[in-house]
């Protein structure tokens, strides 16, 4: 069985339309190149699919340049003309356009003015003036925004400031604590030390009054019969540590 007849006509589903263009495409480009072989011939094939993608083919003895232009030689035509033409009215405008800015440019900062018509010099005026207030407007925000940033990075500043006072204090008042528990310390060992002399001293005097008292017993023991000391020290008995 032979194959059937196929319907030309664009094809909806967009996958088999994609196969069908490659394999279509990949059809051409070998009967443009069986043409170069066989015939000498000079091929040139330029394709765009709806995706706008380009595939080509050109001869290897040729150019695509040259094809361009052995096509124009021979129908005696120039593809470029039109499109130079359009470029360089378009070039024109351009250059138009930028001498007035230029000339605008100018006139502001106060230069070319004598040719001026009173009308024309006005509108300028009106027109400086509105720039000048657009750029106050913009100083004066930028520069309030700027205090506004500043008097923040002041009051985190203060209160840093403030937080590392109070560590500091806290920690002097620490350490002053710590001096007074070393100084009270050191007074109660030297409070213990007076207590021990004063008991010495007291002891001292104990034994000091003894010997008064055994000294008088032996020159006045006439004068009183009824005094007896038991432990009292005689002189001899006095020894210095």
């Amino acid at each position: 069985m032979g194959r059937g007849k196929i319907e030309i006509k664009k094809i909806e589903n967009p996958t088999n339309r994609q196969v069908t263009y490659s394999k279509r495409r990949n059809g051409i480009f070998k009967k443009a190149q069986e043409l170069t072989v066989l015939c000498d011939a000079k091929v040139s094939l330029i394709m765009f699919s709806n995706t706008n993608k380009l595939n080509e083919y050109i001869s290897p003895s040729t150019s695509t340049k040259k094809i361009y232009d052995q096509y124009q030689n021979t129908l005696g035509i120039d593809l470029w003309g039109t499109q130079y033409e359009k470029m360089q009215e378009h070039l024109r405008k351009l250059n138009d356009i930028n001498h007035k800015l230029r000339k605008e440019i100018r006139q502001r900062r106060g230069e070319g003015l004598n040719d001026l018509s009173i009308d024309h010099l006005r509108g300028l005026e009106q027109h400086m003036t509105e720039a000048l207030n657009g750029v106050r407007g913009r100083k004066f925000h930028v520069i309030k925004t700027q205090n506004e940033t500043y008097r923040k990075k002041v009051k985190n500043l203060e209160e840093r400031h403030g937080n590392l006072l109070m560590e500091y204090e806290a920690k002097l008042e620490d350490l002053q604590g710590g001096l007074v528990d070393n100084e009270a310390a050191v007074a109660l060992a030297d409070g213990a030390s007076d207590n021990e002399a004063a008991v010495a001293l007291a002891d001292g005097a104990s034994n000091l009054y003894a010997i008064r008292l055994h000294h008088g017993h032996n020159h006045h023991h006439h004068h009183h019969p009824n005094l007896h000391l038991e432990d009292g020290f005689g002189a001899h008995e006095l020894r210095l540590p």
